[in-house]
């Protein structure tokens, strides 16, 4: 009887891991999906390119372009994956898989498709603006402890 029973709760949690397996498998795929057609993937690449061309302003042209080109081939196909999976366990918290369904039909839509394509755009405007708006705060930190003797 305590054999059946320990037997029980292995398979019990054999079965039970196996389906969060499948259903983080699912997940992963659906958030990629989604990720596609929403422009993240896009932006996502974006952000790649502009790493890459910082990286490769700095090395004085001592290294050939045909690496550069190949590195970031590879970094935009299984960098963005594996940034993808990484991001499972975040979009989890916060939207389960039908959510991400009703995004995917969102992003089917005429204004779901001018989202997408206006986002990286969007994103890397936003970013500048951020980082001025961000200095602009800083001067006025600063002055505002100057003005109060720190």
């Amino acid at each position: 009887m305590k054999n059946l029973i320990i037997s029980t709760i292995i398979l019990c949690f054999t079965i039970q891991g196996q389906m969060l397996a499948q259903t983080d498998t699912e997940y992963s795929e659906v958030l990629n999906e989604m990720m596609i057609l929403s422009g993240a993937h896009e932006t996502y690449e974006a952000a790649i390119n502009q790493m890459i061309s910082m990286f490769k302003g700095q090395d004085n042209g001592n290294i050939p372009d045909k690496f550069w080109d190949e590195l970031e081939s590879e970094m935009k196909t299984s960098g963005v994956n594996e940034l993808t999976k990484k991001l499972v366990p975040v979009y989890q918290k916060h939207f389960n898989i039908e959510d991400l369904k009703g995004m995917i039909e969102f992003y089917k839509t005429p204004l779901g498709k001018k989202y997408a394509t206006k986002t990286p755009a969007i994103t890397t405007e936003s970013m500048q603006v951020g980082q001025i708006w961000g200095m602009e705060l800083g001067e006025k930190i600063v002055k505002k402890l100057e003005e109060e003797g720190y």
